[in-house]
């Protein structure tokens, strides 16, 4: 995907975001992170906004300090301004990324053709996975539009999972293979002993899932279960990932 597409779907999420954190209410429950309210999901998801255009904006070519991070992020404490907060800086994160100079450098932590292209990507999928759950505290997920959702899918196995000190090993290698049938699109994952193995070519694999590119990406983001999709094989592989893949920056 173009930056353009990305930064077009930071504005439509965090859109949806804003919307469905409204109708839910601030003291609602978020499903997928039980330790959250809704107001702490858009105090998360605005900072975080603000937080990665400061790298876009400034090119900044170090990684923050906690203490500045804290202060770039820190959110109203009046919950009556806490929305147009919220609005105000995923808008400004998606002009930063749209103005910015193709040859941007600046300080990214995965591998991606350019920082700029990181930061569209990474803030696309920060902002729609974070619409799903404030959707999920207000009653119904939209889909995803496929190459978003296949997008996503490649963001998560080969720049998170497949980092070098990442925790998805197995001892004897196990695999799992996904299939996203409105794209025709496929993954397989060989999962070894020190490192993962990703392919896009549909094969043998102990664990396998098929369905829509949208729920592979919520499954494979634990925002849903695996109940409705066609599946064949051992499903320990898919609590292997539950408890393995974490989405840190560092």
């Amino acid at each position: 995907m173009e930056v353009t597409e990305h930064v077009a779907a930071i504005r439509r999420d965090g859109a949806l975001l804003a919307e469905a954190a409204a109708a839910a209410g601030w003291d609602a429950a978020v499903p997928p992170c039980p330790e959250w309210r809704v107001r702490d999901l858009v105090r998360h998801t605005g900072g975080v906004h603000r937080w990665a255009a400061t790298y876009v904006r400034e090119a900044r070519e170090q990684p923050m300090e906690d203490d500045e991070a804290d202060r770039v992020m820190a959110p109203p404490e009046d919950d009556g301004e806490l929305l147009g907060w919220f609005r105000e800086g995923y808008a400004r994160l998606a002009d930063t990324l749209a103005a910015a100079p193709p040859d941007l450098k600046c300080w990214s932590f995965l591998p991606a053709p350019t920082p700029l292209e990181f930061w569209a990507r990474r803030q696309a999928h920060e902002t729609a996975i974070h619409r799903a759950d404030a959707q999920s505290a207000a009653g119904a997920i939209t889909p995803y539009p496929p190459e978003h959702a296949a997008d996503g899918l490649d963001e998560l196995l080969l720049g998170f999972a497949s980092r070098r000190k990442g925790r998805l090993r197995a001892d004897p290698p196990r695999s799992f293979a996904l299939h996203a049938a409105d794209l025709g699109a496929d993954w397989l994952v060989r999962v070894q002993p020190d490192r993962i193995e990703v392919t896009h070519q549909p094969g043998e694999a102990d664990w396998s899932v098929s369905g829509s590119a949208s729920d592979l990406y919520l499954l494979l983001w634990n925002r849903r279960g695996p109940e409705g999709l066609e599946t064949h094989g051992d499903p320990a592989l898919l609590e292997l990932w539950r408890a393995s893949v974490r989405v840190r920056w560092s």
